[in-house]
């Protein structure tokens, strides 16, 4: 590979990594080009970006970056894919589902401003809420109260005209 196309292929990992708030380093070690092309098409479905690349150049595009990505290096090792993705619990639980007999597996990730390595790291990974799943909790709490004020509103006014029905039908 030309020195150029090196370069250019660096920048572009760079662009990358600034566009996304999120990325996941992926051992892809052991799949085939069939399976390759689903974990695409699936990742594509789930608004991932996945580029296959060569660590080297990787590290360097780190390097480059205005963050220090310097606990991931360690993990640049054998068949790497990068996944990028503005939501941080979306390519955790792609891997976990189509993860049989550890492939693909997590290497590691920069996930909510923290890092996380070691394919252990997986489950936690899962457990992150996305923004707009704690949007939509607040959202209920919120609503709760005063959904049960309501409730006890309506349910009191129809207890009062029960008895009041009730009184209009006894025979006095």
């Amino acid at each position: 590979m030309r020195k150029e196309d090196k370069s250019r292929i660096i920048e572009q990992l760079g662009e990358y990594i600034k566009e996304y708030s999120h990325l996941y380093l992926v051992d892809v070690t052991g799949l085939n080009a069939e399976a390759t092309s689903s974990l695409r098409r699936k990742c594509f479905g789930s608004q991932i970006k996945m580029v296959v690349v060569k660590n080297t150049l990787l590290h360097k595009a780190f390097e480059a970056s205005e963050k220090d990505y310097a606990p991931l290096y360690d993990t640049l090792k054998g068949t790497t894919a990068l996944f990028l993705c503005n939501t941080a619990n979306v390519p955790a639980k792609l891997i976990k589902e189509v993860g049989k007999e550890g492939i693909p597996s997590l290497k590691a990730a920069y996930v909510e401003e923290e890092f996380y390595v070691g394919a252990e790291n997986l489950e936690t990974l899962c457990a992150i809420k996305s923004k707009a799943e704690l949007i939509a909790e607040v959202v209920s709490l919120l609503q709760s109260p005063a959904k049960n004020v309501i409730g006890s509103l309506q349910s009191a006014g129809q207890t009062i005209h029960g008895v009041l029905k009730t009184l209009g039908e006894r025979p006095e």
